[in-house]
């Protein structure tokens, strides 16, 4: 099915346009002239549509946009506002540019005739399988509004757990960003000055002190360097990430780090739990729901994991036989989804299990930022020290012994 344009005379004179989806253009006339139109232009829609062939870190949705999205469209929906005039005033209301052009390209296909999971899966950037699904549940059951409702739910109890990580890390990463900052200003223009003081006085040099002579006229000449590293290291990321085989690596990496690996693997657990659970309750069979969760899970390892349960579910196991078997898995995880299958109550489990662990990750972030100031100052007194013995010291004999 593609995307047709339209601009069209109707009976009263007025001229509108839109979009139609049909499988030709002759269909798309068709389905238009059903609406009583005159057909003034009508030209095929480009696959690629702005949000798609722009620069994603340029042109990115908050999650915030969203969850307000998804709110105000099931409060219009239960006031019997039509989706498409319900569309077009949430166009209107947005404040993210991209997201604004991706709602009025959705009011306009699915003026057209398409279904609203249809339209919003177009855009998998903004809308994952997750959402388009439950979406696609809703007009099925009838329930839209409910669906969106619940929805926002969820998706504000993600944008939630992120906001409180990341709101907690803003600290320490701006001290370390602060102390790394002025470091750099005191080893390129400050320090210079004052060893320069020592070499003229023709003084024995500690061997701090020359390290630190090293290092201050390293970063005067060749700071150029240190930028390009930088960069390299970060496209080399993102070269070996695209692929599938480093995309593996470094997600099984991310798992073993040392405290923060655990923090991710909770993060990981609550995405998989939270999103299944409200797949099953909204009645999408298992293997299904394990499709999709594989997809907005977040990680290579539990993707994999995930995908050899579909296989599994549906030779007729239970749902647990890969996790018992994976050392990543916790057993109490395995052990909750045994009980859910054996009770019948899998999402109530789910559930219990999302929240158990967004709390875990809570004290984790709380627990990470106490640890996290104190080795700022040590690191910091640390710098201090180094300074002092390596150029106040040696400024000091140096004046007591003129």
């Amino acid at each position: 099915m593609s995307i047709y344009d339209y601009k069209a005379k109707d009976l009263k004179g007025n001229t509108v346009t839109g979009a139609v989806e049909a499988s030709s253009e002759m269909v798309a006339a068709d389905l238009l002239k059903e609406k009583d139109y005159i057909v003034l232009a009508l030209s095929e829609r480009k696959r690629k549509t702005l949000f798609q062939s722009s620069l994603g870190f340029l042109h990115r949705v908050p999650r915030k946009e969203i969850v307000v999205f998804a709110r105000q469209l099931s409060v219009m929906i239960s006031a019997t506002v039509p989706i498409v005039k319900a569309l077009r005033i949430l166009t209107k209301q947005a404040e993210n540019v991209t997201f604004k052009i991706i709602l009025s390209e959705v009011a306009d296909e699915v003026d057209g005739g398409a279904k609203l999971s249809d339209a919003l899966a177009r855009y998998p950037q903004v809308f994952d399988d997750f959402f388009t699904h439950m979406i696609k549940t809703g007009e099925t059951t009838g329930k839209l509004d409910e669906t969106l409702n619940y929805l926002a739910d969820q998706k504000e109890k993600d944008y939630d757990l992120t906001s409180k990580i990341k709101g907690a890390m803003i600290y320490p990463i701006f001290i370390l960003c602060g102390l790394f900052a002025v470091g750099a200003v005191m080893m390129i223009f400050v320090i210079p000055k004052l060893t320069g003081v020592l070499e003229e006085a023709g003084a024995e040099l500690p061997f701090s002190t020359k390290m630190l002579i090293g290092v201050s006229n390293f970063l005067q000449n060749f700071w150029w360097m240190i930028i390009i590293i930088i960069i390299a290291i970060i496209a080399l990321y993102r070269v070996i990430y695209r692929t599938e085989r480093g995309k593996v690596q470094i997600d099984l990496i991310k798992l073993k780090i040392p405290v923060f690996g655990t923090m991710f693997k909770k993060i990981y657990l609550t995405r998989f739990a939270r999103s299944f659970s409200n797949l099953i309750a909204s009645g999408v069979p298992i293997a299904h729901s394990l499709e999709i969760v594989a997809d907005v899970v977040g990680n290579s390892i539990f993707k994999d994991l995930t995908r050899k349960t579909i296989k599994e579910v549906e030779d007729g196991n239970s749902v647990a036989t890969v996790f018992a078997k994976s050392k990543i898995v916790p057993v109490m995880v395995t052990q909750m989804l045994m009980v859910g299958e054996q009770t019948g109550r899998i999402d109530l489990i789910l559930n219990k299990l999302a929240d158990f662990y967004a709390k875990e990750v809570e004290n984790l972030v709380a627990n990470l930022v106490s640890l996290i100031e104190p080795l700022i100052i040590a690191v910091l007194g640390a710098g201090v020290a180094v300074l002092v013995v390596s150029i106040l010291l040696p400024l000091y004999s140096l004046s007591t012994a003129i």
